[in-house]
């Protein structure tokens, strides 16, 4: 219906909504930030000081959008920005897509498809169509690639005619950047960039884990038929095909090898999320077969009659809601039907059912669903008949749940002759597997070096030589007691006791030497004036002003793509003395690597939470570290100060009350307020001297401590197992 144009119908005429066509491409103060390469706090005085900022556009109060173009023309009047560039751009017009960010990623992907699979013919559509013309025609020409891609029932939907109306500039920007960058990278870095903004509503497997299950899978040898039925973003059905390869380039030459593709299955009851993971493999992976389905797999299997090679399985946890009820009689539970709480039990049963006789299953699994008491009934099964033959201890940090130490288990679909009922149990998350305790993820090198080699020579040889603490072949009958408790921890026999008695003799020798050491260096406390000293004194931001020293906050920096990295110094590191056990993030897929701050030799590294006086002194050992999160690094002018100096004056306890301020659960200390005193170099000396002998004092103190607590706890240790006698 028409509305009048008189004032009574004023209101009404503003609440009609615009066509998505006509809205702008909408950016947050987060975009904004991104695109002039400052941080937010730059954008919100921006706002408050320019009166010509450019207005909300939508949003919220508190998180409001502005119009992409005007913003760009804003920063480009004010010489804030030259051009955007274009993966930014394309970003942009993403996010603030009107139809959502995940739908204009399906479209960005199709049309990434198009330029990869059908060059000639994209150029000639971009060429020749207008903005109404080149929508118009697309949906078809999408059909037609994806159809050929992706399978007839491929979830790559809603590419329709009005679906794409708002969508020409995307579509073009997006064409420039596969020529640019290429398709598949274009596309890597545009999903990168999704998957890490939503971090909450996507359940991710990371690199590491995902490349252990897909080795362990191919110990048995190649796969030509993959599936995944719980693939989110397609990380494990990536990861296969990598490992496929790179079997196929090892045995390249050899007899028998087939040529037949490799064919990725995937279901994913997020619809969104399999489409865009169906993009994601057919640019990733052009020479491998794609099938990717959107639709809950256990109450409806999009692949009832496959028989794969592998399925690798990352499932989700402690679901409730599975299907319980409806699927009481389903022909998949041949091991037992799962209780309620058992849905982990349901995905295994469903991952045997769905490969062909020997094939290899590999799923990512809570500890619990290794002993709770209401799926012992189906593990005992599993073992009698063989189908269960590893289950493998990751270490804490693995993937999500980030605090739980996750599971692997190992299964093999019985033939007609099956093996002797044997479990392989590994530990590889445990001390004795000698994997250096970083705090921030697991040493995956460590990690694979453990599980792949005792999975090969079990798999090859039946069993395998025991090694304690870290690996033991089982007998199923053993087991199958009134738990059927599968956790390694409880079957590996433990290591020797703090490495034996040898072992414990060289930490009692140890042991001896050091607190003579630290009797020698116990400082006395020489004479000095009747009250504290006034001298003049300056400020750590004061100094920073002046140039005497530089200031660096920890915290940022992320590890290169398949390079190596520096270990981080963390702030457990700086207050217990310790050697840099960090490790930097992974690089998001949607961007290079983020340079981290080093350490150099000299430089003082301060806590800046916790309420501790704390200043460390780096030496070369720690130097090419990276600064880790809360800490401040202070790099002196060593002509104008004296590094232990420095440090031994920020220790001050009243120097510290003075600097911090209190929340009401934690105490931060502002290093810029940290005094020193106006003292000449040589006095800085004389003091920084002094200092040193302390820190080396107290370092003494800690390796006693540390030494004491193993001695005592390796007699303990050895005297309870046997190893050592109370003689």
């Amino acid at each position: 219906m028409a509305h009048n144009a008189s004032p009574d119908n004023a209101t009404d005429a503003r609440t009609v909504p615009a066509r998505p066509q006509d809205r702008p491409t909408e950016v947050t103060a987060a975009g904004i930030a991104r695109l002039a390469g400052v941080g937010r706090a730059a954008v919100s005085n921006w706002r408050r000081r320019h009166a010509d900022f450019p207005k909300p556009v939508g949003g919220t109060e508190t998180s409001p959008a502005f119009a992409l173009r005007d913003i760009e023309q804003w920063l480009r009047d004010q010489g804030k920005l030259a051009e955007v560039p274009l993966r930014e751009r394309v970003w942009q017009q993403l996010v603030g897509h009107p139809a959502g960010a995940a739908a204009a990623l399906r479209q960005a992907g199709a049309v990434l498809l198009l330029a990869h699979d059908r060059p000639a013919a994209w150029q000639q559509l971009r060429a020749a169509a207008d903005d109404a013309e080149l929508t118009g025609v697309l949906p078809a020409v999408l059909d037609a690639v994806l159809a050929a891609r992706l399978g007839p029932g491929h979830p790559v939907r809603g590419l329709t005619r009005e679906a794409l109306a708002p969508s020409a500039a995307l579509v073009r920007a997006t064409g420039d950047l596969a020529a640019a960058d290429g398709a598949a990278a274009a596309y890597d870095f545009l999903l990168g960039r999704h998957l890490d903004a939503n971090p909450r509503q996507y359940t991710l497997t990371p690199p590491g884990p995902a490349a252990l299950m897909a080795e362990l899978a191919a110990v048995a040898g190649p796969s030509d038929t993959v599936l995944d039925p719980a693939c989110g973003a397609g990380a494990l059905l990536a990861a296969a095909r990598e490992r496929t390869a790179e079997e196929g380039d090892a045995g390249e030459g050899d007899a028998g090898e087939s040529d037949a593709p490799v064919t990725l299955y995937g279901q994913e009851a997020d619809a969104d999320l399999a489409a865009l993971t169906a993009l994601r493999l057919a640019l990733g992976v052009p020479d491998a077969q794609v099938r990717v389905r959107a639709a809950d797999t256990l109450r409806a299997d999009a692949f009832p009659d496959l028989a794969a090679d592998a399925v690798l399985v990352h499932p989700p946890f402690n679901e409730r809601n599975w299907g319980h009820d409806e699927l009481a009689y389903d022909p998949r539970w041949e091991y037992g039907f799962p209780a309620r709480t058992e849905s982990e039990l349901a995905w295994v049963q469903h991952a045997l059912a769905r490969l062909r006789e020997g094939g290899t299953a590999v799923l990512l699994m809570p500890p619990a669903a290794a002993s709770r008491r209401s799926g012992r009934r189906i593990r005992a099964d599993l073992l009698r008949r063989g189908a269960l033959r590893a289950v493998i201890a990751l270490p804490a940090g693995a993937a999500p749940p980030n605090g739980v130490p996750l599971h692997l288990w190992v299964l093999r679909k019985p033939g007609t002759t099956p093996p002797a009922p044997q479990l392989l149990v590994v530990d590889a998350a445990g001390p004795a597997t000698g994997a250096p305790a970083g705090r921030d993820k697991p040493d995956w090198q460590t990690v694979r070096t453990t599980a792949v080699e005792a999975w090969r020579s079990f798999d090859r040889d039946g069993g395998i030589e025991e090694q304690p603490g870290v690996r033991r072949s089982l007998a199923a009958i053993d087991l199958l007691d009134d738990d059927v408790d599968l956790a390694p921890a409880r079957h590996l026999p433990p290591p020797a006791a703090a490495g034996g008695p040898a072992e414990l003799a060289r930490i009692r020798e140890r042991l001896t030497a050091t607190l003579a050491r630290t009797t020698a260096l116990t400082p006395r406390p020489d004479g000095g004036a009747a009250g504290p000293a006034r001298w003049p004194l300056t400020t750590v931001g004061e100094l920073a002003r002046s140039g005497a020293l530089v200031l660096r906050a920890g915290g940022a920096g992320t590890a290169p793509a398949g390079g190596a990295a520096p270990a981080v110094l963390t702030d457990h590191d700086v207050i217990g003395g310790d050697a840099p056990s960090g490790t930097l993030p992974e690089a998001p897929a949607s961007g290079p690597a983020e340079e981290p701050v080093l350490l150099q030799a000299g430089d003082v590294v301060v806590p800046v939470l916790g309420g501790g006086a704390v200043a460390r002194v780096t030496d070369d050992s720690t130097a090419g570290a990276a600064l880790g999160r809360n800490l401040t690094l202070l790099r002196p002018d060593p002509a104008a100060l004296d590094p232990w100096f420095l440090a031994g004056f920020l220790r001050g306890t009243a120097n510290n009350r003075q600097a911090s301020s209190y929340a009401s659960t934690a105490t931060r200390l502002d290093v810029r307020r940290l005094q020193l005193p106006r003292l000449p170099l040589a006095d800085q000396r004389r003091y920084g001297q002094r200092f040193r002998d302390l820190a080396a004092f107290e370092g003494a103190l800690r390796l006693t401590a540390r030494l004491g607590e193993q001695l005592v706890q390796g007699l303990h240790d050895g005297l309870t197992d046997g190893s050592v006698t109370p003689d």
